[in-house]
């Protein structure tokens, strides 16, 4: 943007505030930044303005810096769950662009303000992130910077792995349905015979921050749906200019467009929203915003006039070449929930913590009609076997129903069932 730009925006966040206020939006204090590509793109590499270093997120931020480079990809916000809530812009873009990115934030602002699933976040985890990579640097000071990257890595591999009901003041210990503990981030922490003290640290502080970044997991449809509900209702109220018009109307198209091979998250939330509005009013989406998740959300409101006007279908693909092969309403909604149960992310309880009697490690898998995939067991296991330090063992089902297990004894991995 133009030094000139810069007053006017200042004019503009005013202004889309205020509308935003009227139309009834809750949301917490704002603060902005505008920042250049590599400040943006290292925020969204680490997913914060403070973290720890890891080679993973160096590894990210290559990658999302190079796609924008040679214009494959691009940033242009990132919005913190925090209380004043911080929205960073990127300084390339233009003054509309900008616009449409505050009316946007402001939306997401009051989803993390609203939504219930955000109800336990820590609304001071930039400043929480920031005392943890500052535990991490005294790690490397005392204990070296390699055994800290060992320990990072094994826990990074299963920080999924948490039990999000912490968030609304449950334990996270044993299932009584289930017998198994969703927590296995905190059960390997808690249990392992041979982690050290600073170990287990590490292990804990990746849980709490997985904790604070599940809400976001599990309503990427809806949150991005709201926000862009309320970019397009709050800079169409503004006085623009044709060609303000047709540039927004390019760039809104450029976002909320229909996936070419998935599932575009701002597209479905977007047209669901309209949709129930369409039905039912401003007031139920409201209360949809407030209650639902992305599995609530499809589960009770994904219909066969959505499924229809949206063209949804399910599809594989043979040689090279996309078949469509199913269009049926259940399928498709089915289909979509599974994809958004637990995150996205393989449903994995810890068992036992003394199996055989010889203080071994068993998960179990809940297979939900996908197999787990090989990669990732080979990959997962060993550094969970760094953690435990004993054999630890993997049950799931194949396609099948067939019971396998994996076992790594630290040497090899074995394959029973």
């Amino acid at each position: 943007m133009k030094q000139a730009d810069y007053e006017q925006l200042e004019q503009a966040i005013g202004r889309i505030t205020e509308l935003a206020e009227q139309e009834g939006l809750d949301f917490f204090t704002m603060r902005y930044e505008i920042c250049p590509a590599e400040v943006l793109y290292s925020i969204g590499a680490y997913g914060m303005p403070t973290r720890f270093s890891h080679w993973s997120f160096g590894k990210a931020y290559q990658r999302m810096k190079s796609e924008y480079d040679y214009g494959l990809s691009r940033i242009y916000e990132l919005v913190i769950n925090s209380n004043p809530c911080y929205a960073f812009l990127l300084d390339r873009n233009t003054l509309l662009q900008n616009k449409l990115i505050v009316a946007h934030v402001l939306g997401h602002s009051d989803f993390f303000k609203n939504n219930a699933m955000f109800a336990g976040t820590d609304r001071n985890m930039i400043g929480r992130m920031a005392g943890f990579a500052e535990r991490m640097r005294i790690f490397e000071q005392e204990y070296g910077a390699d055994e800290v990257e060992r320990i990072l890595d094994a826990g990074l591999s299963i920080q999924e792995h948490v039990d999000p009901h912490r968030r609304f003041g449950k334990q996270g210990g044993f299932s009584e349905t289930e017998g198994g503990s969703k927590d296995v981030v905190g059960f390997v922490a808690g249990s392992s015979r041979t982690m050290k003290d600073w170990q287990r640290e590490i292990l804990y502080m990746l849980r709490e921050e997985m904790l604070y970044f599940w809400p976001q997991m599990e309503t990427k449809i809806l949150n991005e749906g709201w926000a862009s509900y309320w970019h397009l209702r709050l800079v169409r109220q503004l006085d623009l200019t044709d060609s303000d018009i047709l540039e927004f109307a390019k760039m809104n198209a450029g976002v909320i467009q229909p996936g070419a091979t998935g599932v575009n998250p701002y597209y479905l939330g977007l047209r669901m929203l309209e949709y129930i509005e369409r039905k039912e009013g401003t007031e139920a989406i409201f209360d949809i915003r407030e209650t639902e998740s992305d599995v609530s959300f499809l589960r009770n409101y994904l219909n066969r006039d959505l499924v229809d006007e949206m063209d949804l279908f399910l599809y594989e693909r043979e040689g090279g070449v996309y078949k469509v092969t199913d269009k049926d309403v259940e399928q498709v909604r089915d289909t979509l929930i599974l994809q958004r149960t637990n995150g996205g992310f393989p449903y994995i309880t810890a068992m036992d913590d003394d199996y055989h009697g010889r203080g071994e490690l068993l998960l179990m898998h809940r297979y939900e009609g996908l197999e787990l995939d090989r990669k990732y067991v080979d990959r997962t296991l060993p550094l969970v076997y760094r953690l435990w330090g004993r054999p630890v063992h993997l049950e799931t089902r194949s396609e099948d129903k067939r019971k396998l297990t994996y076992s790594y004894d630290g040497e090899r991995m074995v394959l029973a069932g």
